[in-house]
């Protein structure tokens, strides 16, 4: 590597800053509206012009505004994407990255003492917790009709869906087979969130909620089919092995579970997205990472699953693994 390359790795945090403050001000929002000076800019959201003007400046060789005639202007494309109005906006999951960035700056630390703190939760607050259920469901939107179409679940009838969520990918299951019906398991919290969310679809009857901690509670029985998507990469290996058990007790005999994440290669260096997951994963969880498929597969083995499969390899937290409770 040229030392020009190194030189610019160690300075890609100032374009990521200048657009993670950008969205903290919600200038997107703003400007796809009409074009705007930087005094009006200022005067609108009470910052200064002086700092206005520069991080402005700053954002148009970045490719996310114009500039014409001293106004500046949010690109169509941009806006559709940033505007927190518009309804294909990836904001909430972008404004997960802001939070992110305050972890992320303690990692040297990290990497030195390990997590010193104890956490409760993954979440400062309800209303992180509340933006990165949105998030997940802006990312599932487009990923959970493929990933479903993957998992192609013919003769399923009753999914169990795990730390489910908003319910995206129960709504998914549900709108490509009528005949199945669900079950999604989560946090009281997250539970509400998705009530909110599917009361108002033709599915809701097809859907039992049910709240609790899959780390303290069994999970509901009577189900052929269980979904475990993006959950593995916050536990422990031991962590993961007991509640692939619960799984196990919670299926019926010849059920199927399916696990969605991040599937590494057998020297955690491939895919990129998933090496550097595992390490928002040292920041965030005192036993979280991310896994190969062959651990994955020791571990499911060791929980009582037989036939175990990569049914799809991972290229963006997209890998698919089975194995199936003994007949």
């Amino acid at each position: 590597m040229k030392p020009e390359a190194i030189l610019g790795l160690s300075r890609k945090f100032m374009e990521s800053r200048i657009f993670l403050t950008a969205a903290e001000l919600d200038i997107f929002s703003l400007l796809s509206k009409h074009p705007m000076s930087a005094q009006e800019i200022a005067d609108e959201i009470q910052v200064t012009l002086r700092g206005i003007t520069i991080l402005l400046d700053a954002l148009v060789p970045i490719g996310l505004l114009g500039k014409k005639d001293e106004k500046y202007y949010c690109l169509p494309e941009v806006a559709a994407l940033l505007s927190r109005n518009s309804p294909t906006s990836i904001m909430p999951t972008v404004m997960l990255s802001v939070g992110g960035w305050k972890r992320w700056s303690n990692l040297t630390e990290i990497v030195r003492y390990g997590l010193q703190r104890s956490r409760t939760s993954a979440f400062e607050s309800s209303s992180e917790q509340e933006t990165f259920i949105l998030a997940m469901r802006t990312i599932a939107y487009r990923l959970a009709p493929v990933i479903v179409a993957a998992i192609n679940p013919i003769g399923a009838k009753k999914l169990l869906d795990i730390g489910g969520g908003s319910g995206s990918y129960t709504q998914a299951f549900l709108e490509t087979y009528p005949d199945m019906k669900a079950t999604l398991f989560d946090l009281p919290s997250v539970i509400k969130i998705a009530q909110t969310i599917l009361t108002d679809t033709d599915l809701i009857d097809r859907i039992t909620f049910v709240p609790g901690n899959y780390y303290k509670d069994e999970l509901p029985k009577g189900h052929d089919l269980a979904l475990l998507s993006a959950i593995i990469h916050q536990n422990s290996p031991e962590q993961n092995i007991e509640l692939y058990r619960k799984i196990y007790r919670a299926l019926e005999p010849g059920g199927r579970l399916i696990i969605r994440d991040h599937v590494m290669s057998s020297d955690h260096t491939q895919p990129i997205g998933g090496a550097l997951f595992a390490v928002n994963m040292l920041i965030v969880t005192p036993g979280g990472r991310t896994y190969s498929f062959e651990e994955i597969k020791v571990s499911l083995e060791s929980a009582g699953f037989a036939r175990v499969n990569l049914i799809q390899p991972d290229e963006q937290m997209n890998g698919l693994i089975e194995g199936f409770k003994q007949p």
